[in-house]
């Protein structure tokens, strides 16, 4: 057990994570599992990794739904709410982690779909679960959000310039969201050690990992980011509903 979130701080509560069979997402759904909260760990294709997860979860003492989805299909996504609905008849928590883009033979508007449009679909399939005091959070790197005012690699700016598109969508929800009592969250990280983006960069970009760690001093690995997520789900919104770990320096506020 770790101690990142207060002990029962989420005892009686339903969690859900997009793409949390493995790196900040699985973290992410553990450390929400270990604060009380039931949770549903979701998966694009890695099936037996979300199930050993699970298993680790449900020893908790936790109720754990493994829910396989496309988030880029809506008739997935609408299952896969269901299926949440079915088991647990709401949910308290939507973190929106899963995202992508770098990945090679994808469509050309492959990164917009999943960033942009995938990301809003689950949130409006969610909104329906979500009740007074819910709270909603969505993952994004600084290279992304910042996007408008400071340059990144060359390799990663149609994510970036996608992951953005999708903030943006996704801030227009905010009044809706608040009118229901839904609080919304952006939690942005620098470049992430260790995970599969920095992993794809890093082939793309040799060395690129190594001179932002410079810059900024330190990045977070995946467990101490995945940590910000988790406390994003219980702290209170701030006021520019915007959580931002990690040094900022390099980057141009608009």
């Amino acid at each position: 057990m770790t101690d990142v979130l207060p002990a029962g701080s989420l005892e009686g509560k339903v969690a859900l994570v997009t793409g949390s069979s493995r790196g900040i997402g699985a973290d992410t759904v553990r450390y929400l599992a270990e604060a009380g909260a039931d949770v549903v760990i979701n998966f694009r294709n890695k099936a037996p990794r979300a199930e050993k997860l699970a298993g680790q979860l449900r020893e908790l003492g936790r109720r754990v739904l493994v829910v396989g989805a496309d988030l880029t299909d809506p008739a997935s996504v609408g299952e896969m709410f269901d299926a949440v609905k079915a088991e647990f008849g709401r949910l308290d928590v939507l973190v929106l982690n899963a995202s992508g883009g770098m990945e090679s033979g994808m469509a050309e508007d492959y990164a917009l779909t999943l960033n942009r449009d995938a990301q809003l679909n689950v949130l409006d399939a969610a909104v329906p679960l979500l009740g007074d005091g819910a709270r909603v959070v969505f993952v994004t790197s600084h290279q992304a959000h910042f996007i408008r005012t400071t340059p990144t690699m060359p390799e990663y700016e149609p994510v970036a310039l996608s992951k953005r598109a999708g903030e943006d969508a996704l801030r227009e929800r905010i009044p809706g969201l608040a009118g229901k009592g839904i609080g919304f969250t952006v939690v942005s990280g620098d470049m992430i050690e260790g995970t599969i983006t920095a992993t794809l960069l890093e082939r793309a970009n040799p060395g690129a990992i190594a001179e932002r760690r410079e810059s900024a001093g330190k990045l977070y690995n995946v467990s101490e980011f995945a940590a910000e997520v988790a406390r994003a789900a219980i702290d209170a919104v701030p006021a520019d509903n915007t959580r931002l770990v990690g040094d900022v320096s390099a980057f141009a506020a608009e």
